[in-house]
């Protein structure tokens, strides 16, 4: 009974959440839905039986794509817990061979996150339809550009949310105060500049106030819908007759079927409550849905229907309009935070959705920040937060007319639902393994509603609709131009990647001169040995005595255990001191300011060195060069393998420790004085906590293993350089038109105005060796 009590208590708590980052956008729609409804010739249609049609369709549109599509079929495709068409996406890569992404390996597929528990036929036969799509890249590549469709819909839908929602919560104010319309679109700009301009302070401090500023307001607008049924007319409960619906569309024709495209705003938001699943769970957004927005909603609508049905003149502001005189100013003050909060939770949804764009290899590097003051998941993108502030302004300021951008953010919601709609049916077939069947069915029922909604959203293109075509075509052209380009040099690193043959007949010095230090080499590359390291070789023949290739990927979950991240294996004999190290993460970990990672990785490499002696050491020295690899799992974040002794001494001490430790082999004192020097001008970097390892009193089976470990050691103390490739790409001289214009003018635009690896790494500036490389894709 207390765990369960204790679980009821969780849900509660979860749902009450909930209202502040899930429900904001679906809540304020009632401000703008029946004057965008209302909008062209229905306006002549002025009887009581349309405005009951018109309320008619708005109730079954929410019962039956935002009740039961979403909180009954689409909520249960969630991805260990998250939500999100990308997370559709990554459910379709796991459990079938549809995935275009990069580096993705079968070890993968043994992370304790990799398969859910609902994944137990996961075994069963592949259909005849989906061995069909598998062995088909154009099908494979149609699917990654629906799901970066709808990707662009969701950046397009955080341009367009912020705009719609502050211009329509003070749209009262002209009808209701002397003030002009220029005045309070300029009160719309000044709230939306100090929204985007807090942003980087994090919502942590104030985001306990969203969920009580919403729960107020859904009580608040359902009060005034139960105000306006029993004062203005009572009957309008008979609307929820489906009959009014075929009457409406009997008595307005066309007119009706236009009207949709103000009709649909309704269920705008919906998919927000999806994508923000991560943060709650199921139950809980079903719980507070059904039992709070659904039933609010649909007490405000109808009792708009009803102040309308006896008031048509007040149609261009119904919803101000029917709000009693002495209640008008606490509502529209509550209108504006409501209409803040829901901005700020689509605002934070955007920052989510492009961090898993980026994560997949869909998106530009932009610097993505998270401080260990906020809340979980909470993340910040100054590149996308200034972008979205301009768009936001700039469609404010030009549209003018709340309608205009309404009918525009309809058409993007619709096609992101539309979207939705085309992948379950995937998820329903391939991951739930149901019969094609119950795909078919699911597809009619609600993608048949969806494209009569879609359709009569585009007749609205000439009357604002066209900024989401214009949006959405730019943010789909440039995640795909970044995927395409990125998967081509890939393929250019794997085709020119160096036989594992030639680094064997080079010997154990490969023909070089080692100097004391550990070399972390980048590559994309998860084998082989990428050209970066010959091409470094060559032109400077000298190198580090530890070598360790490090390979950063992202798998398609959302996220990995911290104990299972580092992939470690060998390159070569155990005398080469080569190391490859595969770092996987999620597609929605965060990576921690602060994380000590060159300590996590030598120590993971220690590790590996005790792990692999204390097993199969004579096979894997046979095939040390094969590129098998294991999981380091460390049983706490600092190993069992080395210990080490910390020093948090002031900057001068600190700095000069570290020179000691990483100078003592250089024989010139003019190179030891400019290292002092010039490390004494990073105070940053000299604060750090300074660790020194020393293996532990250990006896060891094999001497080779202590050896190794010293020599790791040794390394670790000398010196740690960081070697990144610097590509120049170019398309070769015999491609097409389409493609030297994709990759020399498109692709290289973003490469150069995009972060460099270095900054996205965390890579400190005095430990950074470039290398340049060309690449002819």
């Amino acid at each position: 009974q207390a765990d369960r009590r204790d679980r009821c208590t969780h849900v509660l708590f979860l749902a009450y959440q909930s209202f502040g980052l899930a429900f904001g956008d679906l809540s304020i729609s009632p401000l703008y839905v029946y004057k965008c409804a209302f909008y062209g010739g229905l306006r002549h249609y002025e009887t009581e039986d349309t405005m009951f049609g018109a309320f008619s369709l708005i109730f079954w549109t929410i019962t039956l794509l935002s009740l039961i599509k979403y909180m009954v079929f689409v909520l249960r495709a969630d991805d260990n817990g998250e939500g999100g068409i990308f997370a559709l996406y990554a459910l379709l890569c796991r459990h079938t061979r549809f995935s275009l992404l990069l580096n993705q390996q079968a070890a993968d597929e043994e992370i304790s996150t990799y398969y859910g528990p609902g994944d137990a036929n996961r075994s069963l036969p592949s259909s005849d339809f989906k061995r069909l799509i598998e062995h088909n890249k154009r099908s494979k590549t149609a699917l990654l550009l629906l799901v970066l469709a709808g990707t662009s819909m969701v950046i397009t839908i955080g341009v367009l949310t912020p705009a719609v929602s502050v211009s329509s919560s003070i749209d009262g104010l002209v009808a209701n105060t002397n003030l002009k319309h220029s005045t309070v679109v300029m009160i719309a700009c000044a709230l939306l500049v100090g929204l985007f301009v807090l942003q980087h302070r994090g919502t942590n401090k104030v985001a306990f106030l969203f969920a009580p500023i919403m729960i107020l307001w859904l009580f608040s607008i359902a009060t005034v819908g139960l105000y306006n049924i029993f004062k203005w007319n009572p009957s309008v409960y008979k609307a929820l007759s489906p009959y009014y619906i075929y009457k409406f569309f009997r008595d307005t024709g066309k007119e009706g079927w236009l009207s949709l495209g103000g009709i649909l705003l309704c269920i705008t938001g919906t998919e927000a409550i999806f994508a923000e699943l991560g943060q709650f769970s199921a139950k809980s957004v079903r719980f507070a849905f059904c039992c709070v927005v659904y039933p609010c909603l649909v007490l405000q609508y109808m009792g708009q229907a009803a102040f309308l049905s006896k008031n048509f003149s007040a149609l261009p502001t119904s919803f101000y309009s029917s709000i009693p005189n002495p209640f008008f100013w606490p509502v529209l003050m509550m209108a504006m935070l409501a209409a803040m909060v829901a901005s700020q939770a689509v605002i934070f949804a955007t920052f989510s959705i492009v961090k898993q764009c980026y994560a997949l290899g869909c998106f530009p590097r932009v610097k993505i920040v998270h401080k260990p003051r906020w809340v979980l998941g909470q993340i910040y993108i100054p590149e996308i937060n200034w972008l979205l502030m301009v768009l936001t302004l700039t469609v404010t300021i030009g549209f003018r007319d709340t309608r205009h951008i309404a009918f525009a953010f309809g058409l993007a919601c619709m096609s992101l639902a539309f979207v939705t709609t085309w992948l379950m049916p995937l998820i329903i077939n391939f991951v739930w393994n149901r019969h094609l069947v119950f795909s078919i069915l699911f597809t009619i029922l609600f993608g048949t509603i969806e494209l009569v909604f879609v359709a009569s959203s585009w007749t609205k293109i000439p009357h604002g609709g066209w900024i989401t075509i214009l949006l959405s075509l730019l943010f789909t052209f440039t995640t795909y131009v970044w995927h395409y380009g990125n998967r081509r040099k890939y393929l250019y690193d794997q085709h020119n990647k160096v036989p594992m043959n030639t680094i064997l007949t080079r010997g154990p010095s490969l023909g070089i001169v080692k100097v004391p230090g550990i070399g972390l080499i980048y590559t994309e590359l998860a084998s082989g040995v990428p050209a970066t390291f010959t091409h470094f070789l060559t032109n400077l023949p000298a190198f580090y005595q530890v070598v360790v290739f490090i390979c950063s990927k992202t798998v398609p979950i959302p996220y990995i255990p911290q104990k299972e991240r580092y992939l470690i294996g060998r390159v070569g004999p155990k005398t080469y001191r080569m190391y490859r190290c595969i770092i996987r993460t999620g597609y929605k970990d965060v990576n921690k300011d602060g994380d000590d990672f060159e300590d996590e990785l030598v120590d993971s490499i220690a590790e590996f060195i005790q792990l692999e002696s204390e097993g199969s050491g004579s096979n894997r020295d046979r095939s040390a060069h094969d590129g098998r690899l294991a999981v380091v799992k460390t049983s706490n974040k600092f190993g069992t393998r080395l210990s080490r002794s910390i020093s948090d001494a002031n900057i001068a001490g600190s700095s000069s420790s570290r020179s000691q430790t990483t100078v003592s082999n250089s024989k010139s004192p003019v190179l030891k004085r400019l290292k002092a020097e010039y490390e004494q001008e990073l105070p940053k970097l000299s604060m750090r906590r300074r660790f020194q390892f020393r293996p532990m009193d250990t006896t060891f089976r094999q001497p080779q293993v202590k050896e190794e470990l010293f020599d790791l050691v040794e390394a670790k103390d000398a010196e740690v350089a960081y070697i990144v490739g610097h590509g120049h790409v170019k398309a070769k001289r015999n491609s097409t038109y389409a493609k030297q214009l994709v990759i020399d003018v498109a692709y290289s635009f973003l490469r150069k105005n995009c972060r460099s690896p270095a900054v996205m790494l965390n890579i400190p500036h005095i430990c950074l060796i470039k290398v340049g490389m060309n690449y002819y894709l």
